[in-house]
């Protein structure tokens, strides 16, 4: 049994290009096509990495009980910074993070900052 009809598509119901509605995208999620170089994205900010200010002072030590080094690590309005903004690596915002809830819990770091 051929498909002998002026319609292209198979017999599934499928376009001819494989996806149910047409033309196959592989330009990626921002509809770019071609090779992804960084002149290419102007809305991308390329700066310095910052470097885990724990990693390459091995002498400092992440201490709940010293507030004023852990207000660094807290915004205004008393969230914890993502380590993407802080610069901190993973292993040492998890003990920013566990510090920060210490010194949260008896009272040397406020819950919320008030407006």
């Amino acid at each position: 049994m051929s498909n002998t009809g002026s319609s292209r598509s198979g017999s599934d119901g499928r376009s001819p290009q494989g996806g149910p509605g047409g033309r196959r995208n592989d330009d990626g999620p921002r509809g770019r096509g071609g090779d992804n170089d960084d002149r290419d994205m102007p809305w991308r900010r390329r700066g310095r990495r910052r470097v885990c200010r724990y990693c390459a002072d091995k002498d400092l030590a992440i201490d709940y009980k010293d507030p004023q080094a852990l207000r660094y690590f807290v915004t205004e309005r008393g969230k914890i910074v993502p380590r993407r903004i802080s610069g901190s690596c993973a292993k040492h915002q998890r003990a920013i993070t566990t510090a920060i809830k210490r010194a949260r819990i008896i009272a040397l770091l406020p819950f919320t900052m008030a407006d």
